[in-house]
């Protein structure tokens, strides 16, 4: 009866902190996803591009130094898609960058503004509220008090301010 050698144990696989292991959430030409980033980002693609900027904490205005540059490719635009895609560590590289905004400039300023609004979408499903419960002595539970003002509506579940 042969016998096998276990040398490693079954667990959890750690990745180093550089490893990119997300995708896009949409392609770079996937407009009919969202018809209104789509429509911004072809009738008026400096709106779209302070819109994201601004979305991703930055200043609204930086797109705009991207129309002194005067560069084929975007120094500001590859700078927030390379950022963008390291916070949110999605697969690619700088040079994939460079040919999407060579390319289609909109397109990747739409691709960002829908990657954007997916993580903030994303992030508020998952933020839940918590309820404290005061403790006068141990085993003894009160429901938690209204702010100053307020007073609980009887059957609903909303406060109305108190009139004076």
């Amino acid at each position: 009866m042969a016998m096998s050698v276990v040398t490693t144990q079954p667990g959890m696989a750690l990745l180093a902190p550089g490893v990119k292991t997300e995708m896009w959430t949409s392609g770079i030409c996937d407009c009919f996803e969202d018809m209104q980033t789509c429509c911004l980002g072809f009738w008026c693609p400096c709106c779209l591009a302070c819109q994201v900027t601004s979305g991703f904490g930055e200043s609204h205005c930086l797109p705009l130094l991207d129309c002194i540059s005067g560069g084929m490719i975007s120094p500001t635009t590859l700078a927030l898609r390379s950022s963008l895609r390291e916070r949110y560590r999605i697969q690619g590289s700088i040079a994939d960058d460079c040919c999407m905004i060579f390319w289609c400039s909109s397109c990747s300023w739409c691709q960002m503004a829908r990657e954007l609004k997916a993580r903030r979408t994303a992030v508020q499903q998952t933020t839940t509220t918590t309820t404290f419960l005061h403790h006068a002595s141990p085993g003894v539970m009160y429901p938690p008090q209204q702010p100053y003002g307020m007073q609980a509506t009887p059957g609903a579940e909303q406060c109305v301010p108190l009139l004076a």
